[in-house]
């Protein structure tokens, strides 16, 4: 296209417009030509449809610039449909229609869609790149020669200037802007699947300088980085970006653990049964114990399952729960119902858990038969390193709210439904010819022939299940057109289904190829959403090579593990989902996997077939491992088994096959003679598949390389593939998207980091770009809507990828106007949440193409490979939709397959491949080369030489550039240890093409300043200078630690691109000379630490050497040779002084079995350093002498090239022999930098006073206490709050009689002596959650008023439930509100406000409570690294593969000190302050390192969830606790088969810092014989703690108290620990005033002044007042910090055997006093509480409506024998049972019967204690903590048969229904609506009497009122019960009387005439003589028939 003279020939910058389709808006743009005089060459082709507009544009930045229109070109479309192919030259028009003199011209071409062409001739459609060399002169940019390779016909200008040409298809403004970047992190993949595409993540040079050149004028929003480096650095993208991976990570074993705890499980259906919960993970079961006749039993145990198995196989385990009816060890039991869940669902969840959820329960054997109960449970999957943080395990006496906490994910509803899954399997091609049986070699050996000896059969596996199809004999090309059907819950808790291909055998079936089907990548559950769909789709399925050996030892990547590296073979299948109508009775109701025929789908049904044209070339091969480098060497490359020179390459028969008819079988024909003799023009049909063997040249001692040179060999394949390229294209738009925007937030990242100013714009920017693209898929993605062969799924999910974009468009342009300075961070995060979801949606799950494999052969052994997925390189007219890879040199790193590839083989380089890649319909593949470096001539088999079509065996490149690379190799960093010693001896390696240099090695280092320039001479480029620009070479760098003996160890590798100056450009800024970066060093797919370093490339122009810019000789003589990076590129340095402070050292280990004795500290920084005073004695004291020493250094200026500060720990051994301990290395100094306090900061202004108000009397609203929390006093706060709830819920009780539930702390009126450590304890509990679930709430309603924002308003239908969803708030909400009509959002708002009630507040005293830490106490106060800081010091490589070596086992001992980093002349302010002490320079005011006693005192509360240590899945744990030489074991106290056992024990322990500092707190498991088990331990710094500001050593209760439960802890009053901290902090005070005013610094705090004794006499103190200035001491100016609360810290335990996974935790603190103050008090008491003795006696008065079983024997009539039995503990052991009330007829019983059942029961943790043991064997008894629930059953008595169960009721004694006043009122709502009915606890209401309904369940699983009894409840304490006795039964004393039953109650034979009168009188007087008469009569009829034949002979013989 061109433009001719504009306005009279004004300057124009002039863009053209590309052709726009109205229907559907589509608009292409052409690149801006700048300042064009008056002729605008535009030489672009575009594929789409078309009126040209021709714009001015303003500015050079393609983003957000106002552009006017010049004019514009309108053209009907009809003609070019016709011609095919059309030129025009026409004048433009205005806006007002008028023509002006622009005229432009333009060549229109047409091809339709679907591939049909119009009238091309053949040599136009192919046409060949002709070479120009005649020049013409006009353009100034003129070259040589050129490759035109892409304009077409005959108007193709000669001598087309270099810029278009290589402009072409590529023109999208920031698009792989990899030049001004630098390569470094890779993403850690999302998804297992798609490890091969993670791009490199680039940054890009300063934005600052870039806008400093364009001026200033540019509004910063529109800047987004990556655009300005797009501009600047012109970038013709015709390279992509490598990879850095190197080690695939799928595949490789891994840790895991998997916790079941079965709390509970209610509802479940069945009669008096006995259940047992069979927990399965994978193929491994375990069993809870059996409780006996309960439907809800109490369990509480606790199931481990360890795992050592790679990620994918861990997720696909099924975890199985199920409950089974009376099993024992005969028979197996019958299943109630079942629960299955895969372990990827729970991993996915938040926290990697679910806790206290219930399961709903089913019968996988009967469809119609609904939920058969609940059961309670905790699963969690733990990985290696992942921490699961447990809820905090206290009471638990929430009322569970089963439908509000079932264990299902988000989004899953609760009601699921059945539903069968048909799998469809059609049938498979491509599969390999093999054998692998060893009859099969036999055979061979025998008959001499190996016939296709495949046995195909597909097995697929879902949930836990799995089906097979039949087995095809022998066949490659097996046809099944079989489904298998599965019935499982829907939506599945499964997220995978398997599909498999197997070669059935007798010996034994091998895996051929798997596949697995993501579930959530084929449905979508939004409203609009579909059910799972799939196909019919072929998917591809890849595994081993296909070298047909008896043992591949690739077989497991068949399985499904780990990427494959060979494709295996291709399956067509569908699947589909039907929800079953369960209601339906013909429905088949079994479960079982069922296999069926499935109808064959159409040929065509998969697409229609298309002939593709994959081409490739091999730019270079160099980095080839030397192991291989002595053979020659050829590259294989095949796209499915195409190309593959084991299968043979061509399967024209296949296709003639699949394509059915159409004409093309001549074409089939054709293919199979052109081996022979060409078929006419089309002779260019074998394909050639791999290159030349060629003998690799050595580049070092590592590598070799292939000398490729000028001649670049190529290959091309043809291939045949159904077409739906469809899916690739949609893909590959999302892809670009997320690519655009992942490359956007790392710079984003980037700059944060670096502190680069206005993130936020670029922010902005970032989202500006998501918008317009998504709304770009949504024009795009539209075509081909009615093409035959979409699935239904390539429609739904078009559907919904539109809908998401489209969203997600909106909510970018909504989030970018709410993008601040100040929401940067949670903005990031959202935005982080769109890549995921792009990630997710571009991953296509119906497989078309499949991937290219390229293989290294070496002597025709497979060696390494790389795996390129076919999108990638994919190529389309339309610029999104083009594979990110197509047409662009692509740099490729070839990796060893398989297990192979693991560890430290995988990261060594097999071979670095600059490879180019073009695969697309043969029809289209005109331009294949475009995107080729240019200036190269075709070299082509002869067949092929006079054909303009045919595709070059090999370019031969006629131009080459020559070069001078300079690496500045600066320093590394945080480096790898490669030696024993803990250190390295790095250097490193650069490559560059087919070069190599090291730098020097740097001894005994892992942060080396290499400081050296290595030069490269001569290197040859091949192709265009200006290309070289834009997109040089990558440069590899990789780190080795030089060995003396054996070759150098590999530490790590990285990428960089150079900054490339030609020959005519300038030596000047900005560009150069250029910037030290830092680079990111990996090592497999672990960063390994940081390479500063710049780099360049020099083109050495046609005046050699002698124009770059000159380089100094060597500077230092004794560095011999080495030249140092030059001046304008090293960084500016300035004189800092290091102080550093020795402390002391820790827990040194013996270094080669000598100990420590002597040791010394050696600092150094950027090559000066200081070394600590000597250590003389180490076991005597490990504390230096001299605290504080100091050095100067020159350092950057910029703190981001900080070099790291080197500590290394050195013993002194006798004869002046030194010997490295261990080494530390500060990464960072930032947090070491001294930056003088801001003195105008508000902090420091000390005028005027600020009065701090601290009555928390005024009612708060909740949530703002959340605010609080970090100023205000938190407790105090909150604890008002939920007292002011408890109050409220008193009054309640008392005025609603016995409304509101919901249980409280205390009784009534808690008694001050009542109270103990317990009651603070479960209170501060209470607290905590209330604090997290407040915190929840919180965040909930942020999130909820984002998402208002942004979405328009469609959250509002969740906003109400989130935030109180099943928690006990909902209990107090109800209380509160009594209309319960409102809605939830009434509640929440009441929730946050209660109503002030001061006058009942003042004379209520409440609990004080105390702060439960959920974590560790250092994870709170930065580990007390607030002045002494801990290095680790390390030694011995790291280990190899992951598992072994961790950080943990390297290290070797502890430094303490600090350091402060400064520059020079310091503001002379700081040496006037008062007490300076010059030793101490920066470090004032600290505490000598003089040993000292300090008494430590441990409190072990408790431990939750250890891990099982004995087999039957329990543990017997006690304490163990060491420090120094103590070492106290607590064996004889420890806790029978306990998981969470409380301990409530202090242990007192003297000892002496530094020597003893580090505490271990252990819980071992008790054995009765061996050795007892370590289950886990925790280890405590007490030094930090106590030296530390925060004041560790005790915490600072929430009141002072001298008497109680309360007592003040500390020898130290508030008032003395207030003097002491103003006196060290320098703060002025404190002065105590009158009326409660204390005044410290400008802070004035009030409070109260009494205080009262343990007789009540008030006494005026202080205290109160100094306690609260402590509880506020962050507020204090300068000196303030926050000072640790009395608390209690939750520590994990970890077993050394198991790193990284926890073994459970342990609730505790430690209290620390030194022996030179006065000593503190007695120990406060917290041993655990005993439970107290209670009594409750229940009386059974009457029954009524009992249901009637027994049919009378003579009478038929309907009667029970009633009796009814009660138990109150656990099991029936202490069950009772009143007598019988025979034949009763109305189902009315009168019994007068009393139970008696004396308990233990704890009152603050709502559970009865029983003791037993376990069974016969067992040595001692186990406690059991279990819920108060009384069980009344009533039973009708049989004497011959077992007696049958009627109905039962189960009471939970805290919460339980009142009882009825009459029978009448006894309902079953009492049973079933228990959440409106007021509740009430025995224990307050100490006497109930009342009707219950006994109920059951009928055969259709409802529940069923099956009697009623009245019942009285009486609670006595032990004592009371002694007091008043009562009898059993009707005994004495206090006898009940005989009940008066009526008098058909008795027993009949012990009466019987009484009984036959009341029998006969009554009821069955006319019964009796209706049976008598009938029996004469009977007896009539027999007489007469047995008399009547004698009489009948008497009669005939005539008597």
């Amino acid at each position: 296209m061109a433009a001719a003279p504009g306005h009279g020939g004004e300057a124009a910058e002039a863009r053209l417009r590309r052709p726009r389709r109205r229907r559907r808006g589509l608009s292409f743009y052409t690149r801006v030509l700048e300042n064009c005089e008056d002729e605008a060459k535009f030489d672009e082709e575009n594929g789409k449809q078309s009126p040209a507009q021709l714009l001015r544009q303003q500015s050079p930045f393609p983003v957000k610039t106002r552009s006017w229109l010049i004019g514009t070109f309108r053209m009907v479309l009809q003609k070019v449909v016709v011609e095919g192919q059309l030129e025009v030259t026409d004048t433009l028009i205005d806006d007002n229609n008028s023509a002006i003199q622009t005229s432009v011209s333009i060549e229109i071409r047409y091809q339709a869609l679907d591939g049909t062409v119009g009238t091309w001739n053949d040599k136009e459609f192919l046409e060949t790149p002709s070479v120009h060399s005649e020049g013409d002169g006009r353009y100034s940019l003129e070259t040589d020669s050129l490759l035109s390779g892409h304009r077409h016909g005959s108007d193709a200008s000669p001598g087309k200037s270099n810029q278009q040409s290589t402009e072409r298809n590529f023109r999208r403004a920031g698009k792989g802007v990899f030049s001004a970047m630098k390569l470094g992190k890779t993403r850690p993949s999302k998804d297992e699947h798609r490890k091969q595409d993670d791009p490199a993540v680039l940054e890009t040079e300063d934005l600052d300088r870039k806008a400093m050149r364009y001026g200033a004028g540019l509004e910063p929003d529109t800047i987004s980085l990556a655009s300005v480096t797009a501009v600047t650095t012109n970038v013709s993208n015709k390279r992509s970006k490598p990879d850095i991976r190197m080690e695939p990570s799928a595949g490789r074993p891994m840790d895991y653990q998997v916790s079941i705890t079965i709390i509970e499980a209610r509802q479940l259906v069945g009669l008096n049964m006995d259940p047992v919960v069979c927990v399965e993970v994978g193929e491994e079961k375990k069993y809870t114990s059996m409780k006996e006749s309960t439907n809800c039993p109490y369990y509480n145990e606790y199931f481990v399952f360890d795992f050592h198995v790679p990620p994918d196989v861990m997720f696909d385990k099924i975890i199985k729960l199920s409950v089974i009816h009376s099993k024992n060890l005969l028979r197996s039991g019958t299943l109630v119902g079942s629960f299955k869940m895969d372990v990827g669902t729970v991993y996915t969840q938040p926290e990697h858990q679910f806790y206290h959820k219930w399961a709903i329960l089913s019968d996988p054997e009967d469809l119609t038969a609904g939920l058969k109960g609940y059961l309670k449970c905790d699963i969690a999957v733990v990985g290696k390193g992942d921490n699961i943080k447990t809820p905090h395990k206290a009471n638990e006496t929430e009322e569970d709210d089963i439908e509000g906490n079932l264990l299902l994910p988000d989004g899953v509803p609760p009601e699921r439904q059945w539903a069968r899954f048909y799998i469809k399997i059609y049938r498979a091609e491509g599969l390999p010819r093999m054998n692998t049986s060893i009859m099969a070699n036999v055979k061979k050996a025998l008959i001499g022939e190996n016939k296709d000896l495949v046995d195909p059969y597909v097995q697929v596996a879902f949930a836990g299940q799995k089906g097979k199809t039949s087995i095809q004999k022998s066949c490659y090309e097996p046809l099944w057109n079989e489904q298998i059907i599965f019935t499982e819950m829907f939506p599945p808790l499964c997220r995978r289904i398997k599909i498999q291909i197997r070669d059935s055998d007798k010996v034994n079936d091998v895996a051929i190829g798997t596949h697995f089907i993501d579930l959530r990548k084929v449905s979508n559950e939004g409203d609009k959403g579909f059910l799972p769909t799939f196909g019919p789709a072929w998917v591809n399925m890849y595994g081993s090579t296909r070298n047909y050996t008896l043992m591949d030892e690739h077989q497991e990547l068949n399985e499904g593990l780990g990427e494959g590296v060979s494709f295996r073979a291709r399956l067509l299948l569908g699947l589909a989902v039907e929800i079953l109508d369960t209601t339906n009775p013909e429905i088949n109701s079994s479960t079982e996997v069922q296999v069926e025929q499935a109808t064959a789908v159409a040929d065509n049904c998969s697409g229609k077939m298309e002939e593709f044209f994959l081409f490739g070339a091999f730019l270079e091969a160099t980095m080839i491992d030397r192991k291989i480098g002595d053979k020659p060497i050829n590259f294989e490359v095949t796209i499915g088994n195409y190309g593959n020179q084991v299968d043979g390459s061509s399967k024209p028969l296949l296709r003639r096959k699949k394509e059915g008819g159409d004409g093309d079988e001549e074409e089939s024909e054709l293919l199979q003679n052109s081996s022979e003799d060409e078929g006419g023009e089309d002779g260019e049909l074998v394909s050639v598949s791999s290159s030349q063997p060629m003998k690799p040249l050595v580049t070092d001692r590592n590598y070799f390389h292939l000398p490729y040179l000028e001649k670049k060999p190529c290959i091309y394949i043809r291939s045949w593939w159904q077409d739906q390229r469809r899916r690739l294209y949609n893909a590959n738009i999302m892809d670009k998207i997320a690519d655009k925007l992942e490359e956007g937030l790392n710079d984003v990242q980037e700059m944060i980091k670096t502190e680069k100013p206005h993130p936020e714009r670029r922010l902005r920017g970032v989202l500006e770009e998501l918008s317009s693209g998504c709304l770009r898929f949504l024009t795009l993605a539209d075509k081909d809507q009615h093409h035959s062969s979409r699935t239904r799924l390539d429609r739904e999910r078009l559907k919904s990828c539109m809908r998401e974009l489209e969203n997600m468009a909106q909510q970018a342009t909504a989030l970018r106007s709410q993008v601040k300075r100040n929401t940067m961070k949670d903005k990031l995060k959202l935005v982080q949440n769109f890549l995921q979801k792009l990630r997710f949606l571009a991953d296509e799950p119906q497989h078309t193409i499949p991937d290219v494999f390229i293989w290294m052969m070496s002597n025709n052994k497979r060696i390494a490979y790389a795996r390129i997925p076919s999108k990638d390189i994919l190529y389309s007219i339309v610029d999104e939709e083009m594979g990110k890879d197509c047409a662009k040199v692509k740099t490729v790193f070839l990796k060893l397959p398989g297990k192979r590839g693991f560890g430290p083989a995988g990261w060594t380089v097999q071979a670095k491949m600059e490879i180019y890649l073009w695969l697309g319909l043969n029809k289209q593949r005109k331009d294949f080369l475009s995107g080729l470096p240019c200036g190269f001539e075709e070299k082509k088999v002869p067949r092929g030489q006079n054909l303009p079509s045919f595709p070059p065996i090999s370019l031969l490149y006629t131009k080459k550039q020559v070069f001078q690379l300079r690496a500045h190799m600066y320093q590394a960093r945080s480096l790898f240890a490669a030696d024993s010693s803990g250190l390295s001896d790095p250097f490193a390696r650069v490559f560059f093409i087919s070069q190599s240099q090291c730098t020097e090695v740097l001894n005994e280092t892992l942060c080396p300043t290499w400081d050296q320039l290595l030069v490269f001479d001569n290197v040859e480029l091949y192709g265009e200078a200006h290309e070289m620009r834009d997109d040089p070479p990558i440069i590899v760098i990789e780190i080795y630690d030089q060995d003396t003996v054996g070759k150098a160890d590999f530490m790590g590798r990285t990428f960089a691109k150079p900054v490339v100056k030609m020959s005519d450009e300038q030596y000047c800024p900005p560009r150069f000379p250029p910037q030290l970066e830092y680079y990111q060093i990996y090592r497999g797919n672990a960063t390994a630490g940081d390479l500063l370093a710049a780099f360049e490339l020099l083109q050495i122009g046609p005046g050699g050497k002698s124009d770059l810019p000159p380089i100094d000789g060597p500077t230092e003589l004794d560095r011999g040779p080495i030249l140092p990076v030059p001046l304008g590129i090293r960084p500016v340095l300035s004189r800092y002084r290091v102080e550093i402070l020795f402390w002391g050292l820790r827990d040194l280990k013996r270094v080669n079995l000598a100990q420590v004795d002597r040791p010394r500290v050696d600092i150094e920084c950027a090559g000066k350093g200081v070394q600590s005073a000597l250590i003389q004695n180490y076991k005597k004291n490990p504390n230096f002498s001299t605290l504080v020493k100091w050095f100067e250094v020159d350092l950057p200026e910029n703190e981001l090239l900080h070099p790291p500060l080197n500590i290394r720990v050195v013993d002194c051994r006798a004869f002046g022999r030194y010997t490295l301990v261990g080494s530390h290395t500060v990464s960072s100094l930032r947090r070491f930098i001294y930056r003088p306090p801001d003195k105008t900061a508000q902090h420091w202004n000390t005028a005027g006073e600020i009065v701090v108000n601290m009555e928390p009397e005024v009612p708060i609203k909740k949530m703002d206490t959340m605010v609080k929390l970090e100023a205000n006093s938190d407790a105090v706060v909150k604890v008002d709050v939920t007292e002011e709830e408890k109050e409220k819920k008193k009054k309640k009780k008392k005025g609603g009689g016995g409304g509101g539930g919901g249980e409280e702390v205390e009784e009534e009126e808690p008694d001050e002596s009542m109270l103990d450590w317990w009651s603070k304890y479960f209170a501060s509990i209470e607290t905590m959650k209330e604090q997290l679930r407040q915190q929840e709430a919180a965040a909930a309603e942020a999130e909820e008023k984002e998402e208002m924002e942004i979405g328009e308003g469609k959250t509002d239908a969740k906003l109400g439930d989130s935030p109180t969803k099943g928690s006990k708030a909902q209990a107090k909400n109800k209380d509160k509100d009594k209309d319960k009509s409102k809605a939830p959002k009434d509640d929440k708002k009441k929730k946050q406000q209660p109503a002030p009630e001061p006058p009942e507040k003042k004379n209520k005293q409440k609990i004080d409570e105390l702060k439960v830490y959920n974590k560790e106490l250092e994870a709170e106060f930065d580990n007390f690294e607030d002045w002494l800081h801990t290095f680790n010091l390390l030694r011995g490589k790291i280990g190899d593969n992951d598992d072994n070596a961790t950080e943990e086992e390297r290290i070797v001992g502890r430094f303490k000190g600090s350091m402060c980093v400064y520059k020079v002349p310091l503001p002379d302010d700081t040496a006037k302050e008062a007490g300076y002490d010059p030793t101490f320079g920066m470090f004032q005011g600290i505490p000598s390192n003089d040993p000292i006693n300090v008494l430590v005192r441990v409190y072990i509360v408790r431990a939750t969830d250890l891990h099982p240590a004995d087999i039957n899945g329990k543990a017997d744990p006690y304490i163990a606790i060491k420090l120094g030489k103590t070492d106290i074991k607590d064996k004889e106290n420890y806790i029978s088969k306990q998981l969470n056992p409380v301990f409530g024990k202090s242990f007192d322990i003297e000892a002496t810092f530094p020597m003893e500092s580090m505490l271990t707190v252990a819980v071992y498991d008790w054995d009765l014989v061996g050795t007892d088990d370590l289950i886990g331990e925790t280890k405590i710094d007490l030094e930090n703690r106590f030296y530390s500001k925060h004041r560790a050593t005790c915490g600072v209760s929430q009141t002072y108290s001298i008497h109680g439960y309360n007592t003040w802890r500390d020898p130290m009053k508030p008032s003395q620990i207030l003097s002491k901290l103003c006196k060290e902090g320098k703060v002025d005070g404190p002065h105590f005033g009158p009326g409660g005013r204390v005044k410290v610094a400008n802070r004035v705090f009030t409070g109260p002044t009494e205080i009262e004794d343990e007789n009540g006499q008030k006494k005026p103190t202080d205290e109160h007042l100094a306690l609260a200035v402590l509880r506020h001491w962050e507020d204090i100016p300068r000196a303030g910090c926050r000072l640790v609360p009395e608390h209690v810290e939750t520590r994990p335990l970890l077993n050394p055997d198991k790193p990284g996974i926890e073994q459970g935790r342990l609730e505790m603190w430690v209290d620390m006093f030194p022996m030179d103050m006065p000593a503190p008090g007695p120990a406060i008491d917290i041993s655990p509480r005993k439970p107290k003795k209670y009594e409750l006696r229940v009386i059974v008065w009457n029954t009524d409506e009992v249901i009637l079983e027994d049919d009378d024997y003579f009478t038929g009539e309907k009667s029970s024998d009633i009796f009814v039995r009660g138990w109150l503990k656990g099991q029936q052991e202490d069950k009772q049972d009143t007598d019988v009330h025979y034949h009763s007829l109305t189902g009315e019983g009168n019994f007068n019967w009393r139970y008696i059942f004396p308990f233990d029961y704890l009152m603050a943790e709502e559970k009865i204690v029983i003791s037993k043991k376990e069974s016969m064997f067992s040595w001692d008894e186990t406690e059991y903590k279990i819920p108060a629930r009384l069980t009344l059953q009533v039973w009708d008595a049989d004497h011959f048969s077992a007696d049958d169960f009627l109905g039962a009721i189960e009471l939970d004694l805290n919460r339980f229904p009142r009882g009825a006043k009459t029978s009448k009122q006894c309902s079953l709502e009492m049973v079933t609506n228990e959440a409106e009915l007021p509740m009430i606890s025995i224990f307050k209401q100490k006497r109930v009497k009342g009707w219950w309904p006994f109920v059951a369940r009928d055969e259709n699983d409802e529940l069923e009122i099956t009697g009623k009894v009245e019942a009285e409840l009486h609670l006595l304490t032990a004592e009371e019960a002694e007091k008043s006795p009562a009898g059993l039964a009707r005994n004495e004393p206090d006898p009940l009387e005989k009940p008066n039953r009526p008098d058909t109650s008795f027993i009949w034979f012990l009466n019987p005439l009484k009984s036959i009168k009341y029998l006969i009188c009554t009821r069955y007087k006319w019964l009796i003589i209706k049976i008598v008469l009938a029996l004469l009569l009977l007896i009539m009829v027999a007489l007469f028939l047995y008399s009547m034949p004698g009489y009948m002979v008497k009669k005939l013989l005539g008597a």
